[in-house]
């Protein structure tokens, strides 16, 4: 090749990498995107018990819709006799007055099947807890994100719950303790709800995330329609836990 060719070849070259050079000059690295601070674990064990005692109250309230008094009394002595307990020294650090006495006295009304003192005393109760929400939000400037993380909790509870309610062994599928089966979809059906009561929120930080747990909870909740407990469950353990687990893993973007 020609000495002048190979100087204009070499010039050229020269020419088109002068752009690219500046540009990687100039060029302004990506803003690094700061990861949110950890959730407080106190505040997620405070705000998951609320929730629960919640999803507790919810099931009671729908047997008692249906007149099953006795079926709903254990949903509504729940809260006293397994949470409050655990929680009764932290409820000042979130501005709540105490509310033992509330939950026994709601319970009493159910017990005895008081339709007249049953609505005064839930809304006692549920004053209680909504002391509670505001003593966390409080605490928590990124209310969506941490309904979240707790709705994900309370749905982590189920499945212990149903592993209890279902038979082993040749009878497997079988419900052997309702009580366990309505816990279960109680816990199930409070987290769906906490997380709809944040979804414009969390559909405009991650559409798609949102999604795929909406996907996920509707394909748990089909499994659990009634409140009443069937007689048998096509359901395994093995395939609710499965479950549960890719809500979580869908919620992990926006938590």
């Amino acid at each position: 090749m020609k000495a002048r060719t190979l100087w204009w070849l070499g010039a050229l070259v020269a020419a088109v990498a002068m752009p690219f050079a500046a540009n990687a000059q100039t060029e302004t690295p990506p803003v690094a995107v700061a990861k949110p601070p950890a959730l407080s674990a106190q505040d997620l064990a405070f705000g998951r018990f609320i929730a629960l005692i919640r999803a507790h109250l919810a099931t009671g309230d729908e047997l008692v819709a249906q007149r099953q008094w006795d079926a709903a009394s254990a949903h509504f002595s729940f809260p006293t006799e397994e949470i409050y307990g655990v929680i009764r020294d932290q409820i000042r650090i979130y501005n709540t007055p105490p509310f033992d006495y509330a939950l026994k006295a709601l319970a009493r009304a159910v017990k005895s099947r008081d339709a007249k003192q049953f609505p005064k005393a839930r809304l006692k109760v549920e004053d209680a807890l909504a002391a509670a929400d505001a003593g966390l939000k409080v605490r928590q400037p990124n209310w969506p994100r941490f309904t979240l993380a707790v709705a994900v909790a309370v749905l982590k509870s189920a499945p212990d719950e149903y592993d209890d309610a279902v038979a082993k062994g040749p009878n497997l599928g079988r419900i052997v303790r309702p009580i366990g089966y309505q816990t279960a979809r109680g816990f199930i059906v409070q987290a769906d709800r906490m997380v709809e009561s944040v979804a414009g929120e969390l559909g405009a930080s991650n559409a798609a995330a949102l999604a795929d747990i909406r996907v996920g909870l509707t394909q748990i909740k089909a499994n659990f329609g009634s409140v009443t407990a069937p007689k048998e469950m096509a359901l395994t353990d093995a395939a609710l836990q499965s479950a549960v687990g890719k809500v979580e893993l869908a919620a992990a973007p926006l938590m």
